[in-house]
Protein backbone atom coordinates (compact mmCIF):
# COMPACT_ATOMS: atom_id res chain seq x y z
CA UNK A 1 0.00 0.00 0.00
CA UNK A 2 1.53 3.72 -0.88
CA UNK A 3 1.73 6.06 1.63
CA UNK A 4 -1.05 8.44 -0.03
CA UNK A 5 -3.29 5.70 0.85
CA UNK A 6 -2.06 4.94 4.09
CA UNK A 7 -5.21 6.04 6.56
CA UNK A 8 -5.37 7.02 10.53
CA UNK A 9 -7.84 7.95 12.86
CA UNK A 10 -7.10 10.50 15.52
CA UNK A 11 -9.15 11.46 18.38
CA UNK A 12 -8.89 14.56 19.86
CA UNK A 13 -7.84 17.14 16.95
CA UNK A 14 -9.30 20.15 18.48
CA UNK A 15 -5.71 21.49 19.73
CA UNK A 16 -2.24 20.25 20.81
CA UNK A 17 -0.89 17.28 19.84
CA UNK A 18 -3.96 15.80 17.89
CA UNK A 19 -4.17 18.93 15.90
CA UNK A 20 -0.63 19.12 14.93
CA UNK A 21 0.23 15.22 14.06
CA UNK A 22 -3.21 15.81 12.12
CA UNK A 23 -1.91 18.13 10.00
CA UNK A 24 1.81 16.72 9.79
CA UNK A 25 0.37 13.42 8.14
CA UNK A 26 -1.76 15.20 5.94
CA UNK A 27 1.26 16.94 4.85
CA UNK A 28 2.94 13.29 4.38
CA UNK A 29 0.21 11.79 2.35
CA UNK A 30 -2.18 10.18 4.68
CA UNK A 31 -5.57 9.74 4.61
CA UNK A 32 -6.58 11.51 8.18
CA UNK A 33 -9.63 11.30 9.73
CA UNK A 34 -9.61 13.91 12.58
CA UNK A 35 -12.15 13.94 15.26
CA UNK A 36 -13.28 16.26 17.71
CA UNK A 37 -15.38 16.21 20.35
CA UNK A 38 -17.11 19.15 19.80
CA UNK A 39 -18.92 19.96 16.04
CA UNK A 40 -17.50 23.14 16.21
CA UNK A 41 -13.56 22.14 16.64
CA UNK A 42 -14.81 19.96 13.63
CA UNK A 43 -15.79 22.61 11.74
CA UNK A 44 -12.76 24.40 12.07
CA UNK A 45 -10.91 21.49 11.13
CA UNK A 46 -12.95 20.99 7.85
CA UNK A 47 -11.87 25.00 7.16
CA UNK A 48 -8.03 23.64 7.50
CA UNK A 49 -8.27 21.12 4.73
CA UNK A 50 -9.09 18.34 7.03
CA UNK A 51 -11.54 15.45 7.05
CA UNK A 52 -13.09 15.81 10.76
CA UNK A 53 -16.43 14.57 12.20
CA UNK A 54 -17.51 14.07 16.02
CA UNK A 55 -16.40 11.64 17.92
CA UNK A 56 -16.51 11.83 21.98
CA UNK A 57 -15.13 8.85 24.00
CA UNK A 58 -18.16 9.53 26.86
CA UNK A 59 -20.82 8.73 24.58
CA UNK A 60 -20.70 5.32 23.09
CA UNK A 61 -23.31 5.96 20.06
CA UNK A 62 -21.11 8.48 19.21
CA UNK A 63 -17.56 6.29 19.54
CA UNK A 64 -19.68 3.65 16.80
CA UNK A 65 -21.14 6.53 14.90
CA UNK A 66 -17.57 8.09 14.06
CA UNK A 67 -16.02 4.56 13.60
CA UNK A 68 -18.28 3.77 10.64
CA UNK A 69 -18.32 6.85 9.37
CA UNK A 70 -14.21 6.51 9.39
CA UNK A 71 -14.49 3.09 7.50
CA UNK A 72 -17.32 5.32 4.96
CA UNK A 73 -13.94 7.11 4.08
CA UNK A 74 -11.91 4.83 3.51
CA UNK A 75 -14.01 2.36 1.67
CA UNK A 76 -13.41 -0.20 5.07
CA UNK A 77 -10.35 -0.12 5.89
CA UNK A 78 -7.97 1.30 8.69
CA UNK A 79 -4.08 1.56 8.96
CA UNK A 80 -3.87 3.46 12.08
CA UNK A 81 -5.84 4.85 15.17
CA UNK A 82 -4.31 7.26 17.36
CA UNK A 83 -6.16 7.14 20.70
CA UNK A 84 -5.05 10.50 21.80
CA UNK A 85 -8.34 12.28 23.36
CA UNK A 86 -8.24 13.37 27.27
CA UNK A 87 -8.26 15.89 29.46
CA UNK A 88 -6.92 16.46 32.91
CA UNK A 89 -8.17 17.25 36.39
CA UNK A 90 -6.34 18.72 39.36
CA UNK A 91 -7.07 17.68 42.78
CA UNK A 92 -5.64 15.78 45.94
CA UNK A 93 -6.97 12.10 45.69
CA UNK A 94 -8.93 12.41 48.94
CA UNK A 95 -10.71 15.38 47.64
CA UNK A 96 -11.87 13.41 44.60
CA UNK A 97 -15.43 12.62 44.09
CA UNK A 98 -15.92 8.76 43.13
CA UNK A 99 -18.21 10.56 40.31
CA UNK A 100 -15.46 12.60 39.10
CA UNK A 101 -13.11 9.60 38.76
CA UNK A 102 -16.35 7.77 36.78
CA UNK A 103 -16.10 10.62 34.46
CA UNK A 104 -12.76 10.56 34.04
CA UNK A 105 -12.38 6.98 33.14
CA UNK A 106 -14.99 7.28 30.51
CA UNK A 107 -12.92 9.83 28.39
CA UNK A 108 -9.50 8.78 29.29
CA UNK A 109 -10.03 4.80 29.51
CA UNK A 110 -13.23 3.34 28.40
CA UNK A 111 -13.97 5.47 25.66
CA UNK A 112 -10.08 4.34 23.76
CA UNK A 113 -10.96 0.58 25.05
CA UNK A 114 -14.74 0.78 23.11
CA UNK A 115 -12.64 2.54 19.96
CA UNK A 116 -9.76 -0.15 20.10
CA UNK A 117 -12.35 -2.97 20.21
CA UNK A 118 -14.15 -1.92 17.08
CA UNK A 119 -10.76 -1.24 15.12
CA UNK A 120 -9.09 -4.69 15.76
CA UNK A 121 -11.21 -6.72 14.20
CA UNK A 122 -10.63 -4.33 10.93
CA UNK A 123 -7.23 -4.95 11.28
CA UNK A 124 -7.06 -8.49 11.77
CA UNK A 125 -9.21 -9.03 8.83
CA UNK A 126 -6.66 -6.64 6.64
CA UNK A 127 -3.70 -8.45 8.25
CA UNK A 128 -2.20 -5.18 9.73
CA UNK A 129 -2.33 -2.03 11.65
CA UNK A 130 -1.38 0.15 14.19
CA UNK A 131 -3.09 1.20 17.30
CA UNK A 132 -0.86 4.14 19.16
CA UNK A 133 -2.06 4.96 22.92
CA UNK A 134 -1.07 8.43 24.07
CA UNK A 135 0.28 7.92 27.83
CA UNK A 136 2.43 10.88 29.62
CA UNK A 137 5.68 9.84 31.77
CA UNK A 138 3.04 9.80 34.39
CA UNK A 139 1.50 6.61 33.34
CA UNK A 140 4.31 4.98 34.95
CA UNK A 141 5.14 7.69 37.91
CA UNK A 142 3.44 9.62 40.04
CA UNK A 143 2.79 13.50 40.94
CA UNK A 144 1.07 14.95 43.97
CA UNK A 145 -2.69 16.80 42.53
CA UNK A 146 -2.97 14.74 39.59
CA UNK A 147 -4.32 11.83 41.04
CA UNK A 148 -7.42 11.48 38.34
CA UNK A 149 -4.89 11.82 35.53
CA UNK A 150 -2.06 9.77 36.69
CA UNK A 151 -5.17 7.03 37.58
CA UNK A 152 -6.26 6.64 33.87
CA UNK A 153 -2.76 6.81 32.14
CA UNK A 154 -1.35 4.01 34.65
CA UNK A 155 -4.83 1.85 33.43
CA UNK A 156 -3.50 2.96 29.85
CA UNK A 157 -0.49 1.54 30.37
CA UNK A 158 -1.11 -1.67 31.52
CA UNK A 159 -3.72 -2.24 29.17
CA UNK A 160 -1.57 -1.65 26.44
CA UNK A 161 0.86 -4.20 27.56
CA UNK A 162 -1.54 -6.70 28.33
CA UNK A 163 -3.09 -5.77 24.49
CA UNK A 164 0.15 -6.05 22.94
CA UNK A 165 0.80 -9.53 24.22
CA UNK A 166 -2.65 -10.39 22.68
CA UNK A 167 -1.64 -9.06 19.47
CA UNK A 168 1.38 -10.76 18.96
CA UNK A 169 1.62 -12.42 15.43
CA UNK A 170 -1.86 -10.75 13.98
CA UNK A 171 0.28 -7.79 12.18
CA UNK A 172 -1.26 -5.63 14.43
CA UNK A 173 1.21 -3.47 16.63
CA UNK A 174 0.45 -1.83 19.93
CA UNK A 175 2.44 1.28 20.81
CA UNK A 176 2.91 3.16 23.41
CA UNK A 177 3.24 7.10 23.16
CA UNK A 178 4.90 8.49 26.28
CA UNK A 179 5.10 12.14 26.23
CA UNK A 180 6.53 14.53 29.22
CA UNK A 181 5.57 18.29 29.28
CA UNK A 182 4.24 19.52 25.83
CA UNK A 183 2.88 22.70 25.60
CA UNK A 184 -0.54 21.94 24.53
CA UNK A 185 -3.90 23.46 26.20
CA UNK A 186 -4.57 20.86 28.92
CA UNK A 187 -4.17 22.73 31.99
CA UNK A 188 -6.78 25.77 30.43
CA UNK A 189 -9.17 22.59 29.94
CA UNK A 190 -8.64 21.34 33.21
CA UNK A 191 -10.24 24.25 34.68
CA UNK A 192 -13.80 23.47 34.37
CA UNK A 193 -13.69 20.40 35.67
CA UNK A 194 -11.46 21.35 38.51
CA UNK A 195 -14.05 24.01 39.44
CA UNK A 196 -16.95 21.71 38.93
CA UNK A 197 -15.71 18.80 41.06
CA UNK A 198 -12.97 19.98 43.88
CA UNK A 199 -13.57 22.16 46.82
CA UNK A 200 -10.95 23.20 47.67
CA UNK A 201 -11.67 25.54 50.45
CA UNK A 202 -13.22 22.56 52.55
CA UNK A 203 -10.09 20.81 52.25
CA UNK A 204 -7.18 19.85 54.20
CA UNK A 205 -5.10 21.18 51.71
CA UNK A 206 -7.07 24.19 51.34
CA UNK A 207 -3.86 26.50 51.54
CA UNK A 208 -2.10 24.52 48.51
CA UNK A 209 -4.62 25.23 46.38
CA UNK A 210 -4.77 28.28 47.17
CA UNK A 211 -1.02 28.94 46.87
CA UNK A 212 -0.02 26.36 44.46
CA UNK A 213 -2.62 24.90 42.16
CA UNK A 214 -4.64 27.62 41.33
CA UNK A 215 -1.56 30.33 40.77
CA UNK A 216 -0.46 27.22 38.12
CA UNK A 217 -3.72 26.99 36.94
CA UNK A 218 -5.10 30.06 36.35
CA UNK A 219 -2.16 31.98 35.34
CA UNK A 220 -2.67 33.67 32.16
CA UNK A 221 0.48 33.35 30.91
CA UNK A 222 2.33 30.55 32.75
CA UNK A 223 5.90 29.91 32.05
CA UNK A 224 6.92 26.99 30.49
CA UNK A 225 7.35 23.59 32.29
CA UNK A 226 11.14 22.53 32.78
CA UNK A 227 12.48 21.05 29.22
CA UNK A 228 8.93 22.07 28.25
CA UNK A 229 8.80 20.69 24.29
CA UNK A 230 6.34 21.74 21.67
CA UNK A 231 3.74 19.45 19.41
CA UNK A 232 6.37 19.18 16.85
CA UNK A 233 8.31 16.50 19.17
CA UNK A 234 5.38 14.51 19.38
CA UNK A 235 4.36 14.24 15.79
CA UNK A 236 8.49 13.46 15.12
CA UNK A 237 7.89 10.25 17.56
CA UNK A 238 4.67 9.58 15.79
CA UNK A 239 5.71 9.65 12.50
CA UNK A 240 8.55 6.77 13.01
CA UNK A 241 5.96 4.70 15.04
CA UNK A 242 3.69 4.45 12.12
CA UNK A 243 5.87 4.44 9.20
CA UNK A 244 8.78 2.23 10.42
CA UNK A 245 8.93 -1.24 9.34
CA UNK A 246 9.58 -1.90 13.14
CA UNK A 247 7.75 0.18 15.50
CA UNK A 248 8.80 0.51 19.20
CA UNK A 249 6.58 -0.71 21.93
CA UNK A 250 7.34 2.78 24.00
CA UNK A 251 8.41 6.36 22.75
CA UNK A 252 9.46 8.46 25.13
CA UNK A 253 8.93 12.27 24.50
CA UNK A 254 10.84 14.79 26.52
CA UNK A 255 13.81 14.84 28.58
CA UNK A 256 12.07 14.42 31.96
CA UNK A 257 10.25 10.90 30.34
CA UNK A 258 13.90 9.78 30.14
CA UNK A 259 15.13 10.72 33.35
CA UNK A 260 11.65 9.67 35.27
CA UNK A 261 12.34 6.43 33.27
CA UNK A 262 16.05 5.55 34.59
CA UNK A 263 15.05 6.86 38.14
CA UNK A 264 12.29 4.86 38.38
CA UNK A 265 14.59 1.48 37.34
CA UNK A 266 17.57 2.25 39.63
CA UNK A 267 15.89 3.90 42.67
CA UNK A 268 14.46 2.43 45.68
CA UNK A 269 10.85 3.91 46.18
CA UNK A 270 11.55 5.90 49.02
CA UNK A 271 13.97 7.39 47.24
CA UNK A 272 11.69 8.43 44.65
CA UNK A 273 8.98 9.55 46.12
CA UNK A 274 11.21 12.23 48.23
CA UNK A 275 12.65 13.39 45.14
CA UNK A 276 8.71 13.70 43.84
CA UNK A 277 7.44 15.51 46.86
CA UNK A 278 9.96 18.32 46.03
CA UNK A 279 9.04 18.20 42.21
Amino acid sequence: MTAARRSILITGCSSGIGHHLAHALHERGWQVLATCRKEADCARLRDEGLTSFRLDYEDQASIEAGFTQALEHTGGRLDALFNNGAYAMPGAAEDLPTDALRQIFEANFFGWHSLTRLAIPVMRAQGHGRIVMNSSVLGFIALRFRAAYVSTKHAVEGYSDTLRLELAGTGIHLILLEPGPIRTKIRENARAHYERWIKPRDSAWADTYANVVEKRLYDPDPPPDAFELSCEATSAKMIHALEHSRPRARYYVTTPTYMMGTLKRVLPTRWLDRLLIRG
